[in-house]
């Protein structure tokens, strides 16, 4: 019953906002005043990576629910923390720039979990190559965002930047745990889903 509200608690701030971080949000002196253009694009990108967060939360919800080994939902359950943290980061820089999450947030996180359900029902080495590319192309994704954030918007791209280095992490870690590649067609959807999913995040 405790792990049931503990997961339920995940999925309310998930779609609702209000996430706790457990580590200080990263930090960045002198980032200078943003123009109205530079503000925009800042929080679509901010806004890009907390839909990636959300997504997150209901991949690993729905792959722990599956797990077969203690040792896998043990990593999933520790991934998922500091994927938390990004959450309240990017919850906190996109309230900073003046912006919001995005309205679509409940649509990401129900399309999530039947995905991570169903690399959960191929077993616990799948599914952890599930997450090892998962973080591979959110670790591309966040670089593309390092290279186009607003130079002059430090405090944003020292948030990306720690996302960047916990993702590898994350898809280190899985690989680690015993990891399947995935085959090519199934990256290739994978990719195209996600193009869908920031291209409308960005924006919505």
């Amino acid at each position: 019953m405790d792990r049931f509200i503990t997961e339920f608690d995940v999925a309310l701030r998930s779609l609702a906002g209000g996430a706790q971080a457990r580590r200080a949000m990263p930090t960045a002196e002198n980032t200078a005043t943003l123009d109205s253009a530079e503000r925009a694009h800042a929080a679509g990108l901010m806004r890009v990576n907390h839909v990636g967060e959300v997504c997150a939360q209901a991949l690993y919800q729905s792959q722990k629910i599956l797990a077969r080994s203690p040792e896998t939902r043990a990593m999933l359950d520790v991934a998922a923390q500091e994927e938390m943290d990004h959450m309240a980061w990017c919850e906190e820089r996109l309230s900073e720039l003046g912006s919001h999450t995005s309205y679509l947030n409940p649509i990401w996180y129900a399309g999530s979990f039947g995905i991570g359900l169903l690399a959960g029902l191929a077993g616990d080495r799948w599914s952890l190559g599930f997450v090892a590319e998962t973080e591979k192309q959110v670790e591309k994704h966040l670089n593309s965002h390092l290279e186009t954030l607003p130079l002059a918007d430090a405090r944003s791209r020292a948030i990306v930047d720690q996302m960047r280095r916990d993702e590898i992490n994350h898809g280190q870690s899985a690989w680690d745990a015993g990891g399947q590649p995935l085959p090519q067609p199934i990256k290739n959807a994978m990719e195209a889903v996600s193009k869908v999913m920031t291209t409308a995040a960005y924006k919505v």
